[in-house]
């Protein structure tokens, strides 16, 4: 569900659409008018949220080539509890990470991969019947031999 915070940045782009702004649009057109009419002004909680947030994206890009030859994510986030029961993400590296952290950020990052797929679904079955009358758009959720046809591809 969406935060707060999510809720008035989604009010903000509802603005943009309003005002008449290009849409489609890209979300730096949509900053750029939002900032330009003080609708959005960085707070100091802010700048360490986006600096994170840069820095995780910035993790989930750095691959290694392994010693069988594969290219594979080096830095993996698991959430976990911390002593006080708090929710926390902490990164590890795949070279150093235990096995117990590793076994969490698979986990939790395959269901990610499923609720994704779960939303895709929904999208996709939305779309053909409440827009398409016909010819509705296929989609298929068995990677089987998406995942053989890119390793042959890498090999």
């Amino acid at each position: 569900m969406a935060t707060l915070y999510d809720r008035q940045m989604q009010q903000i782009v509802t603005k943009y659409i309003e005002s008449g702004q290009k849409w489609p649009a890209s979300s730096t057109q949509i900053a750029k008018w939002a900032i330009g009419r003080k609708l959005w002004a960085p707070q100091p909680s802010t700048i360490v949220n986006q600096c994170a947030d840069q820095l995780a994206k910035a993790m989930c890009e750095e691959y290694i080539t392994d010693p069988q030859g594969r290219t594979v994510r080096a830095k993996h986030a698991a959430r976990v509890e911390d002593a006080n029961g708090k929710q926390t993400t902490l990164w590890a590296d795949i070279r150093t990470a235990p096995r117990k952290h590793m076994e969490t950020a698979f986990r939790q990052r395959r269901g990610q991969i499923l609720g994704e797929c779960r939303q895709l679904k929904s999208d996709v079955d939305s779309y053909n019947q409440n827009a398409l009358t016909s010819n509705p758009i296929p989609m298929s959720f068995n990677f089987t031999y998406d995942l053989a046809e890119m390793e042959a591809i890498a090999s």
